[in-house]
């Protein structure tokens, strides 16, 4: 691309090297989190919630476990100032769950803020004004010392309006643009305000540095987030909360990273809902810490029940690849990933392993409220004789011997691959049930008498397409008997190389399913045979076989 020229990096270094993050391997506990899918997420919909949608919302929200929520903007419209009166006149925030509000700094709009916030047992008033250079330059044209004068007008107004109005209030601030903003000013400013706010241990500020928009790589945030957690005034009674946007596809990287370069606290979004491309994705990032035997603190044991509350109340769609809660992620269609994956889950019921290795899967999908079958194994045309095994023995009981399995597989394929189409589990059932079971298409037994006689003597009443035939054969068993009867009563000849049976555990534990493999010069043809008896079951398998071999037209 030829105007890659008239970009340069928008960012700034911190004025000392800031890489104590870099030391440490992963993060050993969860933050502090605040959903501000009800602020940042609902201003980015194309029709933002109704009242009674973000009341739904907020139920839930409170359901998965998030102790701070940022409520809206009650000075910006009627709909987030009634939705603020609303949680708090009905009584509807927990004693433990703290409502967040955002203010600019100005005296009308914090007025109204604190109106709206009337009789709150617990809030925190979210203060903010942009700092980059490139704000202070082209949109608000002031000086560093008009901007820091803005901040603390504001902050000295939060602390007038708190000490007048009803409700337990704590304090935010946010250095809008912070990334694009210089280290030493950045510093400055929060300085300023954190002076004005006086925090104690009983009575914490929080210091919000928002990637408002991402302009680095991660690493720069980190160093960023490393050099104000080092510096701030009175840093042992601040909470060092980020806000990451994800304009360069690295929201969840820069969260870790800051986390590790000593945050304590994250705003963010379920599934990432927000302004441009968007916030930073909780569900990602507190299921990357649950994957490292991390608990995140936060419930999403279903993330399908989270998953179509969000679509339903936000009109938006969860990207079938989306970490953790797309419907496909868990999704294995290459054959080689299906024989890993099912290998794997058999290497689990065999050693009751202490920890999750299953290849190919990064977490159980069942801690998310998924399943194996469905989820897991998907069946296309790429699939393998190990997904398609998979499936039938999970769901069906049906324990095809192995090259059964992988001469089935392929069946599945070339229905998939000429109907352009996955198919469903009950689909690859009505395959194998088509294909090979109880097939009396040109010849079956309508009678057979066995007795002990020189081994094992079968008397048959064959029916081969109308025409009944008798026969009678010795065996060194039942069904060897009844496998030498038919030969020598229809003039063909196979070998029976495989043979295999076991009770049919799905569905119903009365019935039995026996296999069987005949070796003709055209190749191995299999049948399958499922009955109460296992002998019926075996001479079903038996003549299924023959059928599929084309020895009799």
């Amino acid at each position: 691309m030829t105007n890659c020229n008239k970009y340069s990096r928008r960012y700034f270094m911190p004025p000392m090297q800031c890489l104590k993050w870099a030391q440490k391997e992963y993060i050993d506990k969860a933050p502090a989190w605040c959903s501000v899918d009800l602020r940042d997420g609902n201003q980015a919909l194309i029709i933002p919630m109704s009242l009674e949608e973000k009341l739904e919302f907020f139920k839930h929200l409170v359901k998965i476990g998030f102790k701070e929520i940022e409520i809206g903007f009650p000075a910006a419209s009627e709909t987030e100032y009634e939705f603020c009166r609303a949680l708090i006149e009905q009584k509807l925030i927990p004693d433990d769950v703290t409502i967040q509000v955002l203010t600019q700094s100005r005296e009308h709009i914090i007025a109204k803020t604190f109106e709206a916030l009337r009789g709150a047992k617990n809030a925190i008033v979210h203060l903010y004004n942009s700092t980059s250079l490139a704000q202070r330059e082209q949109v608000f044209r002031k000086s560093n010392e008009e901007i820091i004068e803005l901040a603390r007008f504001g902050a000295r107004l939060c602390a007038e309006y708190r000490a007048k109005t009803e409700g337990n209030f704590r304090f935010e601030y946010s250095p809008e643009s912070f990334t694009g903003t210089e280290m030493e000013f950045a510093l400055e400013i929060c300085n300023a305000v954190i002076d004005i706010w006086q925090p104690t241990p009983e009575d914490k500020v929080i210091i919000n540095l928002p990637v408002t928009v991402e302009e680095s790589m991660p690493h720069v945030y980190a160093s960023q987030v490393e050099y104000m957690c080092e510096n701030m005034n009175n840093r042992e009674n601040l909470i060092v909360s980020l806000h990451p946007h994800n304009d360069r596809g690295c929201a969840v990287s820069d969260a870790e990273l800051g986390l590790l370069a000593g945050a304590d606290r994250i705003e963010g979004t379920l599934f990432g809902n927000g302004e441009r491309t968007g916030n930073v994705d909780i569900i990602t990032l507190a299921m990357n810490m649950f994957a490292h035997g991390v608990d995140p603190e936060l419930d999403f044991t279903n993330l399908p029940e989270i998953t179509e509350l969000y679509e339903r109340l936000t009109r938006m769609h969860v990207y079938e690849r989306q970490p953790y809660s797309g419907a496909l992620v868990f999704a294995a269609f290459s054959g080689s990933h299906q024989d890993a994956i099912a290998k794997g889950m058999k290497w689990r019921e065999e050693k009751n392993p202490p920890y999750w290795t299953v290849p190919y899967l990064a977490i159980d999908p069942k801690d998310v409220g998924r399943e194996y079958e469905g989820d897991v194994i998907r069946i296309n045309s790429q699939s393998g004789k190990g997904g398609i095994g998979y499936i039938m023995e999970q769901q069906f009981g049906i324990d095809m011997p192995p090259k059964m399995r992988e001469s089935f597989g392929y069946a599945v394929k070339s229905v998939s691959d000429h109907a352009h189409k996955e198919l469903m589990p009950d689909e690859i059932k009505d395959i194998f049930y088509d294909r090979y079971v109880n097939k009396e298409t040109v010849i079956k037994v309508d009678e057979v008498h066995f007795a002990q006689k020189n081994g094992i003597t079968a008397n048959v009443t064959f029916n081969c397409a109308g025409k009944i035939i008798n026969g009678e054969a010795v065996g060194n068993g039942r069904l060897d008997a009844v496998s030498n009867a038919l030969k020598s009563s229809l003039d063909i000849s196979y070998s029976l190389i495989t043979y295999q049976e076991h009770a049919l555990e799905v569905g119903s534990k009365s019935k039995a399913v026996c296999y069987v493999g005949i070796q003709t010069d055209k190749g191995v043809a299999w049948g399958a045979g499922i009955h109460t008896d296992i002998i019926d079951a075996s001479v079903s398998a038996l003549m299924s076989a023959v059928n599929n071999s084309g020895l009799i037209e």
